[in-house]
């Protein structure tokens, strides 16, 4: 008898640990899907439009992104803009439109690697007054062949030293895209 109630007192405690689990769903955010960002370069006091870009036709699939850079203009100031594309939806959806909508939850980062340029916030801050860089302008220096890294972090942390500055060490969050375009300023 004593064994039976040892059995029914395991029984219950059993169903009783097992009933209490925490099954309060975790959000989770969806990446967004970016197939193409194109950035196009204005000269400020006149010249040619430069249209940077990079297409990766599969998204994720196994295929390399075709990126195209550009050439530029030697101790020039241009004014860019950046436009983000899930190609893989008909019509296209516009990604730049959920950056900006969501613009406390995102930032676009900016360097430049063997060549020399610098890199500036412009156009509208997120809701905290930080930068988004949507829109930035970028100096060139001296002639030179290198590259311009653009990347798009999801969450960063804006408070952190530096990240305001559009520096990136600080920024934690996660990558939604990052793109290095050659680059040639003569």
């Amino acid at each position: 008898m004593k064994f039976i109630k040892l059995l029914a007192i395991l029984f219950i405690s059993t169903l009783t640990i097992t009933s209490c689990s925490d099954d309060t769903p975790v959000p989770v955010h969806e990446e967004e899907v970016i197939t193409t960002m194109t950035i196009e370069l204005t000269p400020n006091g006149g010249g040619d439009k430069v249209t940077i870009q990079s297409k990766d036709a599969d998204g994720e699939g196994p295929n390399a992104p075709v990126i195209t850079g550009g050439i530029l203009v030697a101790n020039k100031t241009y004014s860019g803009v950046i436009t983000l594309l899930n190609e893989l939806e008909t019509p296209a959806e516009n990604i730049t439109t959920e950056v900006a909508e969501e613009a406390d939850e995102h930032q676009f980062f900016y360097s430049a690697n063997i060549v020399s340029s610098t890199f500036a916030y412009a156009g509208n801050n997120d809701a905290n007054g930080n930068p988004v860089g949507i829109n930035f302008t970028v100096t060139t220096s001296d002639a030179g062949t290198g590259s311009y890294v653009v990347t798009l972090r999801h969450e960063p942390s804006k408070s952190a030293t530096g990240v305001k500055e559009g520096d990136i060490t600080n920024a934690g969050g996660e990558t939604d895209i990052q793109v290095s375009f050659p680059i040639t300023v003569q």
